[in-house]
């Protein structure tokens, strides 16, 4: 399947407008071995000679999941194939979860971010990447109205934002502007395989059940829904 150049075409100008990679970066990108991940890997890895950046690949074993052990060695397999440095931790999840009375979910998020931040900072990177794209900001954003979020809260997910307040490292989303669908056709198009978790399918999540239910449903009666929350977002943020 040849690659969609309207694909590489948007996430070129996304990148231009975004001003998310720049001659010199070093990039810590974060793969779980998804679709979206995977891509991000890839993409980035064709950006190393094109921008002069460097780019290596962090992996967090959760420990959660029998398949685990399994991810990380087809992250891993991955980097080799690409050619990126790999970076693997294990993280405290459960025992997180536990202590500090969060959800497995959220514990998750947390610790990824603190480790991303404490590598970046020991090892000298300027921005950690991450495989977002457009059907999460449209999760996200609806979650927030769910929840009764305040006005930022329709700003979703921002495509450059500092790691953590006060930090010189960026935070940044180069896949933001592609669907998952999207993605999925990336892979197919450079042969790229990936792993599917089994606990996106369940709906005990509420961002699975927005994801399963919620965003299909619109869909239908309102074909390019995930575009138009996006599009809602960015006047949110531009206004803030």
């Amino acid at each position: 399947m040849p690659v969609p150049k309207a694909l590489l075409s948007r996430l070129a100008s996304f990148n231009r407008e975004e001003s998310l990679l720049c001659n010199g970066d070093r990039v810590l990108a974060a793969v779980s071995g998804g679709a979206d991940s995977v891509s991000l890997a890839h993409y980035l890895s064709r950006l190393v000679g094109q921008k002069k950046i460097a780019v290596f690949v962090a992996h967090f074993h959760h420990g959660l999941r029998t398949a685990a052990d399994r991810d990380a060695k087809f992250v891993h397999s991955l980097c080799e194939s690409l050619g990126l440095p790999f970076l693997m931790e294990s993280l405290p999840v459960r025992k997180t979860a536990k202590q500090e009375r969060r959800s497995l979910e959220d514990a998750g998020r947390k610790l990824r971010y603190e480790a991303l931040g404490r590598i970046a900072k020991d090892l000298h990177f300027n921005k950690v990447a991450t495989g977002h794209h457009l059907d999460d900001q449209a999760e996200t954003v609806l979650l927030h109205i769910l929840r009764g979020k305040s006005a930022k809260g329709l700003s979703g997910i921002s495509p450059v934002r500092p790691l953590k307040k006060g930090s010189r490292v960026q935070l940044i989303r180069p896949l933001l502007p592609l669907t998952r669908k999207e993605i999925e056709k990336y892979c197919a198009s450079y042969g790229l395989k990936f792993k599917t978790d089994a606990s996106n399918r369940s709906e005990e999540f509420t961002r699975n059940w927005v994801r399963r239910r919620v965003l299909p449903l619109l869909e239908k009666r309102q074909p390019g829904v995930r575009g138009n929350i996006a599009a809602i977002a960015k006047s949110v943020r531009d206004l803030l």
